[in-house]
C-alpha cells in the first residue's frame, strides 16, 4: 500500500508549490473515517482512495483533484456528511466528492430504461466538473485490477458496466492507455477462456520471436538518425489480448491469419520532423496500401493526434507505426487530463471565476448532454448517447471547408443533420465531392459535401435506418412525429366537426380544454390527433364535452338478398349502394381469367395464375414456377417474393404484350381507411362507378370507433386507370388513406 508521505512526494515532483497541508489533511481525515473498515481482499480500505489518487498522480492532476480521490468514498461509506467536507475542505471539493457518490449508487448493468436514466445522470455529473469524470475512471481502473475477490457473478457484472460505459468513456476524453487497461481487465472477466487464449498465444508468439521488438526499435532508431532525427525516440510493443481479440472477431481471422501484432511509435519534437520521420519510413520499407491516416492535420475529437501507417519492415513483419509529437504522445496517454483542464479559478474584473475547459475532448462531452433534448424518453437518450460516445469517426467538410466529424458509416443525411437540424429536415439530396450521390452513401473521411434542400420536404420515416447517429435519428423521429400528428389532428378535427354537427353542436378547440382531464389528453392538439389515429371516439368526446347528450347508432348490415349494402342512417334514411359489379363482405374473391394472357415469356402448356393481390397492365411482373401450380404472375413489389431469393431457376422474365385494342381487365386489390359514418361506402362505390372500374370484390372490418377499413378487388384495363381511380378515391373527404395492396 501506498503511504502518505509517498503520495505527497508525487505530486511535488511535477507541482513543486503544491498544497502539501491540504494533502495530508484529505489523507487523515479519510484514515480516520474509513477507520478499520476492510476491502474484499482483506486490506484496510484506505489503501483503495490511496491507490486512486496514485493514478491520478501520473496524470499530473493538481492537488485538489488528488484529495477529491482520498475523499471520494467517504460520504457514502463513512458518517461524514457534504457539510462536514464543506467545512474543512471546501464547496467545490464537497460538491465533487458528493457528484462521485451519486455515481457510485449508479447501477449501468440493469434493465434498459432504467441503465438510460442511470447513464444519463452519470454524464450530467460530468458534465458539471470534468475532474468527476477523471477521479471516477481512476477509481473504477484500481477497482478493476483488485477484482479477483468478488464473485464470478459480481466480477462479470462490473467487468460488463466497465467495457460498455467507462472504457469508451476514456476513449472518447483521449485517455488510450486507460482504455486499453480497462478494455482488457473487463475480457478477462467477461471471456475468461477466450483471454486464456490469446494471452496464451501471444506468449507463444513472444517467445518465437525474442528480441524481435528490439531489433526493429534499433533499426528503425538507426534509420531516423542517419538520417536527421537524431533525437527521435523509438518504442515497440506487442498489443493487448483485447485488441488483438476484437481484430479476430472483426476481421473473422484466425490467431494465425493476423499479420501486425506489434505497434511502434516514433515521438520526435516537432510537427515538421514528424512528416520528415514519415518520410524517411516510407523511402526504406513498403507501404501497406490503405493503412494511412493523418490525425495531425485532421485531429480526432478528442483532441488525439499523430500520423498512423502499416508498413512491411525488417524480417517481412508487418508493423503499425504511430508518428507523433512528445506532446502529442502526453495527449495520447492521458487524454483530456494532459490539458490541466481541471476547473482554475481566475480573476476577471477583480471576481473570482470559474475557467471552462477549452479541449475539444471536453467540448464532445459537452455536446453529448446537449443530446439530452434531442430523446423523448430514456431508452432513446441510451441509444443516442452510445452512438455518440462509441464509435469510430470519418472526417468530412462542407463546402466552406468547415470540419464536421461523424461516426464511421454516417450518411449524407447524418451530415445535414449534424450541421443543423433544419438542414437535415429540407435535404433532398447531397453532392459529394463535387457529384450527386444517393443519400445512403456511406461518407469516407476527406469528403466534402454540399446539402441540396427543399422548403417542402418532410423527412421520411426510413431514414431513421438509414442514419447512424442520435442526432439524426431523434430529429427524424421528432418531424415524422409531427407530421403524422399533422395529418391526424386535420383529420381528426373534420370527425370532431361532423360528429358535433350532426348531434346540432358546435365544435372548438377551447371547448376541449376543460375536459382533456377526463380525456386522459395533455393538450387539446394531442386529442383531437387521438380522434384522428381512432384511439378516441369522437362520439366520447361529444359526451365529455356534452355529458347530457343521447346519440342514435348508425345501422349498417348487408341485405340477405343480394349482397348490397343498407345503410340507415339516425335519421332513418336507407341508402342501397351503388356500383357496376355485385360485391362480396367477406372474403369471396372468385377466380376469373381472361382466357389467353397477353403476357410475353411464357411458354408451353403451363397453367398461369396471377398473385392474391393481382397484377395489371403497367406493372413490372415476374413469373413464378411453382409445384402443382404452373406459373403464378407476380408484381415486382410483392413481397411474396422474397422466398423465392434463393430459387433463381424458379424465376421466369415476363413482361406485358398489349396493343391498343386491349379489351381485357385485370384484377388490382386497394385497401382504404374511411370514416366510419353514414354515406361513406356510397361515395367511395359511386366514384369506382363513374371510373369505368368494376369491384369483383369487398370486405370491410372496423379497426377503430371512427374508422373502418375496405378491401376491394378491383378490375381496371391498366395502371394509369387504377392511379386515377385512387387519386380520385383519396380526394374523396371520408377517405384516410388509400393504398395498393401487394400480397
Amino acid at each position: 500500500m501506498m503511504r502518505q508521505y509517498e503520495l505527497v512526494e508525487r505530486v511535488q515532483k511535477y507541482k513543486p508549490d503544491a498544497n502539501e497541508a491540504l494533502l495530508n489533511k484529505a489523507y487523515v481525515y479519510a484514515m480516520q473515517k474509513h477507520g478499520q473498515q476492510k476491502r474484499a481482499s482483506g486490506d484496510p480500505y484506505i489503501s483503495h482512495p490511496l491507490e486512486v489518487a496514485a493514478i491520478l498522480t501520473e496524470m499530473r492532476l493538481d492537488e485538489s483533484t488528488i484529495a477529491v480521490a482520498l475523499l471520494h468514498d467517504t460520504i457514502e461509506d463513512t458518517s461524514a456528511t457534504r457539510a462536514e467536507i464543506d467545512e474543512l475542505f471546501g464547496e467545490d471539493i464537497g460538491a465533487l466528492v458528493e457528484g462521485l457518490t451519486k455515481i457510485k449508487k449508479l447501477d449501468l448493468v440493469s434493465k434498459k430504461a432504467k441503465q438510460a436514466e442511470n447513464l444519463r445522470k452519470l454524464l450530467l455529473a460530468i458534465s458539471d466538473d470534468v475532474r468527476v469524470l477523471l477521479v471516477k475512471l481512476a477509481d473504477r481502473l484500481h477497482n478493476m485490477r483488485t477484482l479477483d475477490h468478488m464473485s464470478p457473478e459480481k466480477r462479470a457484472r462490473i467487468s460488463e458496466e466497465t467495457m460498455d460505459i467507462y472504457a469508451p468513456l476514456a476513449g472518447r476524453m483521449g485517455m488510450q492507455d486507460m482504455r486499453e487497461e480497462l478494455e482488457n481487465l473487463s475480457f478477462r472477466h467477461i471471456n475468461p477462456e477466450a483471454f486464456d487464449t490469446v494471452t496464451r498465444k501471444l506468449e507463444d508468439l513472444s517467445r518465437r520471436n525474442e528480441g524481435l521488438i528490439r531489433k526493429i526499435e534499433d533499426e528503425l532508431r538507426e534509420l531516423l538518425v542517419v538520417n536527421g532525427l537524431p533525437d527521435a525516440l523509438v518504442k515497440g510493443r506487442q498489443k493487448t489480448p483485447y485488441s488483438v481479440f476484437r481484430k479476430m472477431q472483426s476481421k473473422s481471422l484466425s490467431f494465425e491469419q493476423l499479420s501486425d501484432v506489434y505497434a511502434f511509435r516514433i515521438l520526435v519534437d516537432d510537427i515538421p520532423a514528424c512528416y520528415a520521420a514519415l518520410g524517411i519510413v516510407h523511402t526504406r520499407w513498403r507501404v501497406v496500401p490503405g493503412r494511412f491516416k493523418d490525425y495531425i492535420s485532421t485531429p480526432k475529437q478528442n483532441d488525439y493526434q499523430s500520423i498512423h501507417t502499416t508498413i512491411v519492415g525488417p524480417s517481412r513483419q508487418r508493423i503499425e507505426l504511430q508518428i507523433r509529437t512528445k506532446r502529442m504522445h502526453e495527449i495520447a496517454e492521458y487524454g483530456i487530463a494532459a490539458h490541466s483542464l481541471y476547473k482554475d479559478k481566475e480573476v476577471v474584473n477583480g471576481d473570482e471565476r470559474t475557467r471552462s475547459p477549452r479541449s475539444n475532448a471536453y467540448a464532445l462531452l459537452r455536446r453529448t448532454i446537449e443530446s439530452l433534448a434531442e430523446g423523448d424518453n430514456p431508452e432513446e437518450f441510451l441509444e443516442h448517447t452510445k452512438l455518440e460516445l462509441f464509435q469510430d469517426q470519418v472526417f468530412t467538410f462542407t463546402p466552406k471547408g468547415q470540419l464536421i466529424t461523424l461516426p464511421r458509416g454516417a450518411t449524407p443525411i447524418d451530415f445535414a443533420y449534424a450541421v443543423h437540424t433544419n438542414i437535415g429536415d429540407t435535404c433532398v439530396g447531397a453532392k459529394i465531392n463535387g457529384r450527386i450521390m444517393p443519400l445512403v452513401t456511406r461518407l469516407s473521411n476527406g469528403d466534402e459535401v454540399e446539402i441540396i434542400r427543399s422548403g417542402i420536404q418532410v423527412p421520411p420515416p426510413a431514414w431513421e435506418e438509414i442514419v447512424v447517429t442520435g442526432k439524426a435519428r431523434a430529429a427524424i423521429r421528432r418531424a415524422t412525429r409531427a407530421a403524422v400528428r399533422k395529418q391526424y389532428s386535420g383529420l381528426g378535427y373534420r370527425i370532431l366537426e361532423r360528429t358535433f354537427d350532426r348531434a346540432g353542436k358546435s365544435f372548438s378547440r377551447d371547448g376541449l380544454k376543460p375536459v382533456l382531464h377526463r380525456l386522459g389528453q395533455k393538450d387539446v392538439e394531442d386529442a383531437i390527433a387521438a380522434v384522428g389515429r381512432g384511439e378516441l371516439s369522437s362520439l366520447d368526446v361529444l359526451r365529455a364535452v356534452f355529458p347530457d347528450y343521447q346519440d342514435e347508432r348508425v345501422t349498417v348490415k348487408p341485405s340477405s338478398d343480394d349482397g348490397w349494402f343498407n345503410m340507415r342512417s339516425a335519421a332513418g334514411m336507407v341508402f342501397k349502394l351503388p356500383g357496376k359489379a355485385k360485391t362480396t363482405l367477406e372474403g369471396g374473391t372468385t377466380e376469373t381469367g381472361p382466357e389467353a394472357l397477353p403476357i410475353r415469356g411464357l411458354s408451353g402448356n403451363a397453367e398461369v395464375h396471377f398473385s392474391a393481390g393481382g397484377a395489371v397492365p403497367g406493372d413490372r411482373i415476374v413469373g413464378i414456377m411453382e409445384k402443382d401450380k404452373g406459373i403464378t404472375i407476380y408484381p415486382i413489389q410483392s413481397p411474396a417474393l422474397q422466398k423465392f431469393d434463393d430459387e433463381p431457376e424458379r424465376w421466369i422474365d415476363v413482361r406485358w404484350d398489349l396493343d391498343e385494342a386491349n379489351n381485357t381487365r385485370f384484377m388490382a386489390r386497394i385497401m382504404i381507411n374511411a370514416l366510419n359514418e353514414p354515406g361513406t361506402l356510397a361515395e367511395v362505390t359511386q366514384t369506382i362507378a363513374t371510373s369505368d372500374v368494376n369491384i369483383r370484390s369487398m370486405s370491410m372490418a372496423r379497426v377503430a370507433a371512427d374508422f373502418t377499413e375496405v378491401h376491394i378487388d378491383l378490375e381496371v384495363w391498366d395502371l394509369r386507370q387504377l392511379n386515377q381511380l385512387m387519386g380520385q378515391l383519396k380526394e374523396l373527404q371520408c377517405v384516410s388513406t388509400i393504398s395498393r395492396v401487394f400480397t
